[in-house]
C-alpha cells in the first residue's frame, strides 16, 4: 500500500472555518457563525429540562428573555410578588436576571456576589442615602425606585435577597454570565466593587473612601476562577457559560479616549473568558461579541448611536446560540409568537427597555450635535438615522 503523502504545510486540509475567506469574508453575515466547526463539549447542550441562570450587564438581559420566549427552563429564584404588574416588576429589578441583584458588570462584582451570599464577605457599605433622603442598597442601587425608608430596611431586603441568590447558586445546571467592563468603583478599606459610583444614583462621593479600579486580565481571570470554584463547592455540577456585552463602554473614568477604553476592556474580557475555558472542563464560551462586532455586523447590528445593538443583531446572536447549545436549535431561535417579521419587531420592542445602571452616567451630558433635547436612545430608536446609513451603505457599494 502506497503511502499518503504528507500535506505540503500545515494549513493544507483545514477545515472552512479555519479561513478567512472561507468563513468570514466570503459569507453573507446572515450566514455568519462562529462557533462552526467547534464541537460543543458534553453536558453544554441545554433541554428544556435543564435549569439555565444568567447574569451580568444589560446585554445578558436579551438571552433571558429569550430563554423564556422560547419555552426553555429559565430559573427565577426570586420574582415579583403575585399581582405586580410586568412594567413595574422590571422597574424594581424582577425577572431581568435569575435574581434581583441587578447589573453586574464586571468580575470582581460576580465574585464579591458569590462571597456576600454566603457571609464570606461583608462590606463596610451597608446602605447609601439618595438626594430624596431615602436609602439604596449599594450593590443595587436601582432596585426600588422609591427607595428604602431607612438603612435597616435595606439590610432586611439584602438578607431575603441573599437568600434567593444562594438557592439559585445550588440548584442551577447552567449559569450563563455576560461579562461587560473591566472598569468599576471600590471602596478603598475593603475592596467592595459596585455596579455605580457613589453619588450617580445614591450616595456621596469622597474621593477618599472610593476608588477607580480598571481590572487587568489577570484579575480578571483571578476573580472569575474564584467564583467558579465557589460555585463548585456548592453545585459540583454546574457549568457556566461565559460571553462578552458587545455593547461599547458608555463612559470611561480612564485619561485616554472612551473608545479606546472599550477596546481595552472587551479585549481583557475576551482574553480572560478564553482562559477559562481552555484550562476548565466546566466553562465554555459563547461568541456573542464577535457576532456583532465583526465587520460586517458592526456595521449592521449598532443602531446609530453605534452604541444600542439592534434587533437584527440580537436575533443573529440568539440564533447562533440555540443552533449549537439548545436541543431545539434554530427552531427555537425565535420564540413561536415572533415568528412573522411584524410580531418579532413589536416583541423586541417591548423587551428592548433594558434597565441599565451605567445609562446614568450619560444622564445630563451635553450634545449639542443632537439638540439641547436629544439623547442617545431617542437617536438610536430613529427610523430616519437608520434609513439613511442604509442609503449611504447602499450608494458606497453601488459600481461606479
Amino acid at each position: 500500500m502506497q503511502d499518503r503523502a504528507p500535506p505540503k504545510n500545515p494549513y493544507a486540509g483545514l477545515p472552512d472555518h479555519a479561513f478567512w475567506d472561507r468563513s468570514v469574508g466570503g459569507l453573507p453575515l446572515f450566514a455568519l457563525d462562529p462557533m462552526a466547526g467547534s464541537p460543543v463539549p458534553a453536558g453544554f447542550r441545554l433541554t428544556r429540562q435543564t435549569r439555565i441562570a444568567t447574569a451580568g450587564s444589560c446585554f445578558a438581559q436579551h438571552i433571558a428573555d429569550r430563554l423564556q420566549a422560547s419555552g426553555y427552563r429559565y430559573l427565577v429564584t426570586e420574582d415579583a410578588p403575585e399581582g405586580t404588574a410586568p412594567s413595574e416588576a422590571r422597574a424594581r429589578g424582577y425577572r431581568l436576571f435569575s435574581a434581583r441583584y441587578g447589573n453586574v458588570y464586571t468580575a470582581r462584582q460576580l465574585r464579591q456576589l458569590i462571597e456576600r451570599a454566603y457571609g464570606r464577605f461583608v462590606p463596610a457599605d451597608m446602605a447609601w442615602t439618595r438626594p430624596d433622603g431615602r436609602f439604596a442598597d449599594p450593590f443595587r442601587p436601582r432596585i426600588e425606585p422609591e427607595g428604602f425608608a431607612s438603612a435597616e430596611a435595606v439590610e432586611a431586603e439584602r438578607q431575603v435577597h441573599f437568600t434567593h441568590v444562594r438557592r439559585l447558586f445550588e440548584e442551577l445546571d447552567v449559569f450563563v454570565f455576560t461579562l461587560g467592563l473591566t472598569e468599576g468603583w471600590q471602596a478603598a478599606g475593603d475592596g467592595a466593587a459596585f455596579p455605580l459610583s457613589p453619588g450617580v444614583a445614591a450616595g456621596t462621593f469622597d474621593p477618599q473612601k472610593y476608588v477607580f479600579a480598571n481590572q487587568p486580565v489577570e484579575a480578571v481571570i483571578a476573580d472569575l476562577t474564584a467564583f467558579a470554584d465557589a460555585l463548585k463547592a456548592v453545585n459540583p455540577t454546574a457549568r457556566i457559560i461565559l460571553t462578552v456585552s458587545p455593547v461599547p463602554l458608555v463612559a470611561t473614568y480612564a485619561p485616554r479616549h472612551v473608545l479606546q477604553s472599550t477596546v481595552h476592556s472587551k479585549a481583557v474580557l475576551r482574553v480572560a473568558a478564553q482562559r477559562l475555558t481552555d484550562t476548565r472542563d466546566d466553562t465554555l464560551y459563547f461568541p456573542s461579541y464577535e457576532i456583532v462586532t465583526s465587520p460586517e455586523g458592526g456595521f449592521r447590528y449598532l443602531e446609530s448611536d453605534l452604541r444600542s445593538v439592534s434587533k437584527d443583531g440580537v436575533d443573529h446572536v440568539m440564533r447562533v446560540f440555540f443552533r449549537h447549545l439548545t436541543e431545539g436549535g434554530d427552531a427555537d431561535a425565535l420564540p413561536a409568537s415572533s415568528r412573522s417579521l411584524h410580531e418579532a419587531r413589536s416583541e423586541f420592542a417591548a423587551q428592548a427597555a433594558l434597565v441599565c445602571d451605567e445609562e446614568l452616567l450619560a444622564t445630563g451630558g451635553a450634545r449639542p450635535w443632537l439638540g439641547a433635547s436629544s439623547s442617545s436612545a431617542t437617536t438610536a430608536r430613529s427610523r430616519s438615522w437608520a434609513g439613511a446609513f442604509s442609503s449611504l451603505r447602499r450608494m458606497l457599494r453601488s459600481p461606479r
